[in-house]
């Protein structure tokens, strides 16, 4: 019973301290955006992949860079409206 709740509260620290990790209410547009936002900031972390996407899209790494950081900002589109709760 002690590892169990240890192991709860662990995960709650997690999720806590880091967004991407999600909860148990977490939408599935939130998922996909976490998911889109890790892989952008992975392509702009590692040089190779932004040099790889440079050149595959013939553009400066710069530009692939820019693009990235400007698709960070909705990278799903507009978030589905919420159902109002009373």
């Amino acid at each position: 019973m002690g590892d169990r709740y240890n192991i709860h509260s662990q995960l709650e620290h997690l999720q806590s301290k880091y967004v991407g990790t999600g909860h148990a209410d977490i939408s599935k547009f939130e998922w996909v955006v976490n998911q889109h936002r890790d892989s952008l900031a992975s392509y702009i972390g590692h040089p190779n992949l932004t040099e790889f996407f440079a050149i595959a899209e013939n553009e400066s790494k710069a530009r692939i860079k820019f693009n990235c950081l400007q698709k960070m900002l909705q990278p799903c589109g507009v978030p589905p409206e919420k159902p109002e709760e009373d």
